[in-house]
């Protein structure tokens, strides 16, 4: 054997040994952060489920987009300033109700609590006209011409729009608040808007007491005119 052929075998002697022995404390901690830097990987990209002793994110952790409902409190003005304040009391005022047909299961929970809300409220039932119109579209125009007769204190509108998989939702809904708007405004007869505007049915049954809010408010404004005219001409 040659000093070439001694000297090839002696540089792959540790190579074999090698292979049989475990790698160095150095190389098993760089396999082992290569592992790990894969799995991170695949995790990233849900190949990987996550572990069953990891709990699951809560919901109440995501950013609340809208709040669950209206500011708590109550409007205090400061002493020393005049201030008018109308009351729902509705004895001795005449009051009509333009209530629309389309979705008449909801608009007939509506109608009764408004009906309901005018009794405690102490008006009589031959002072109360109600008015059907085919929808929600039309509950400006019925109630524009109920304002201009001069024979009521107060308008109630009441309707129910709900979401379909169409923009007819938003025309309808938006029309119909910006007309009963118009409506007050050019007669200067408080109109009410009693008209519930739903993401589908279901949600009808906990909000059918807008008909008796709508009441309110509607009376209350009648009063607060009633004291504005007065106040005028004293």
């Amino acid at each position: 054997m040659s000093a070439t052929e001694e000297d090839d075998l002696g540089a792959e002697a540790p190579e074999a040994e090698a292979d049989g022995q475990p790698a160095p404390p150095e190389e098993q901690l760089e396999a082992e952060e290569v592992e790990e830097a894969e799995d991170a990987e695949q995790r990233r990209d849900g190949d990987t489920p996550a572990p069953d002793d990891e709990p699951p994110a809560e919901e109440d952790e995501l950013p609340r987009l809208r709040g669950p409902g209206h500011a708590p409190g109550q409007l205090a003005v400061p002493d020393g300033y005049g201030t008018l304040t109308g009351s729902s009391d509705g004895a001795r005022r005449s009051v009509a109700v333009v209530v629309s047909r389309f979705n008449g299961e909801v608009t007939n929970k509506l109608l009764e609590s408004a009906l309901e809300e005018l009794e405690l409220a102490g008006v009589a039932r031959d002072a109360v006209t109600v008015v059907q119109v085919p929808g929600a579209f039309e509950l400006p125009l019925g109630a524009m011409a109920l304002a201009k007769t001069r024979r009521y204190a107060c308008i109630v509108a009441l309707g129910c729009v709900i979401r379909g998989e169409t923009p007819h939702f938003d025309y309808v809904a938006g029309e119909a608040a910006s007309g009963l708007q118009l409506a007050a405004l050019e007669t200067g007869v408080p109109v009410s808007f009693g008209v519930l505007t739903l993401e589908s049915a279901d949600q009808a049954d906990e909000r059918v007491g807008k008909g008796a809010e709508a009441v309110r408010t509607a009376l209350e404004m009648a009063d607060l005119f009633s004291q504005l005219r007065a106040s005028a001409s004293a």
